[in-house]
């Protein structure tokens, strides 16, 4: 691929040009679509024709404004069905989107990059917003200085390894209610009531494969595990299919000592003073020696 010869074919008479889309989901499953008649593919990926994909006007623009764009299409079980999009495959998906010459896909030249925004589905149709690499830069960055732990359990800062035994359990699906949001195991011990509370359920088999949730309360009760989402699972889920739960963490420095031995790895406060400092003023028959008016008092 040569920008010389991008612009060489962009100033001849005649042009050969066409659109082609590469999707990467967060799933790593890669899919091509393209609005020429026919199939086109390079770098490795098929960018397939026929599928209805059609893009609204790119709005571009120097500095770090947003660019952003709007992809539309009809719902095909081939390419991207209703089921996927309900059950968030395509969220924040990335996007490429490519001018190419048809009669040599090898001469193209990318004009977007980003990922998909919010979807909507309207009969046999969806729109999909199109959000420039700039989006990123909206979403506030910095660290938060509270009592309870900054980081997320696993992560970079964290550290902790998920993978220890006696941090998840794999077990088949014995019931559930019809949002797909409420887990039931009858045999499901060797693990203390609340311990996977505010952790995470991952899918593991089945047509919701690779969807996950994340976990409100898990309780032990007479007839067995109670397991409830936040959030349904968006997808079909059947008893017997296989999920993955991982222990959860409330961000307390007790939790963090006492139930991961990671204190050394803890990214809060907990002997931050609440706010009733704010308020704290010298009384009579207070000792006056120049201290902090906190000494002595409970954090």
């Amino acid at each position: 691929m040569s920008n010389a010869e991008m612009d060489a074919h962009l100033a001849s008479a005649a042009t050969t040009l066409c659109r082609a889309w590469t999707v990467t989901r967060r799933d790593g499953v890669v899919l091509g679509f393209t609005d020429h008649d026919r199939d086109l593919t390079f770098d490795g990926v098929t960018h397939r024709a026929g599928s209805g994909l059609t893009a609204r006007a790119l709005q571009q623009s120097t500095g770090l404004s947003v660019d952003n764009s709007e992809a539309l299409g009809a719902l095909s079980d081939a390419a991207i069905s209703e089921p996927d999009l309900a059950a968030g495959r395509f969220d924040s998906a990335e996007v490429q989107l490519w001018l190419v010459n048809w009669a040599d896909p090898e001469t193209r030249a990318r004009i977007f990059r980003g990922t998909l925004g919010e979807v909507t589905r309207t009969g046999g149709e969806f729109r999909a917003e199109l959000r420039g690499l700039a989006e990123a830069l909206n979403q506030p960055i910095g660290l938060a200085y509270t009592r309870g732990c900054s980081a997320v359990l696993g992560d970079s800062r964290c550290r902790f390894d998920q993978t220890q035994p006696g941090y998840f359990a794999e077990r088949a699906v014995e019931g559930l209610d019809r949002e797909r949001r409420l887990f039931s195991f009858v045999s499901f011990g060797g693990f203390d009531d609340h311990w996977f509370e505010f952790g995470r359920l991952d899918v593991l088999s089945g047509a919701a494969a690779g969807l996950s949730g994340q976990i409100k309360s898990d309780r032990v009760q007479a007839g067995g595990r109670e397991v409830e989402l936040w959030q349904g699972i968006r997808a079909e889920l059947v008893p017997g299919d296989l999920v993955r739960l991982s222990a959860g963490c409330d961000k307390r420095a007790e939790t963090c000592r006492v139930k991961f031995a990671n204190f050394l790895n803890f990214r809060g406060f907990p002997q931050m003073p609440g706010e009733d400092w704010l308020t704290a003023y010298p009384r009579p028959g207070q000792s006056t020696s120049g201290k902090s008016l906190m000494i002595g008092r409970a954090l």
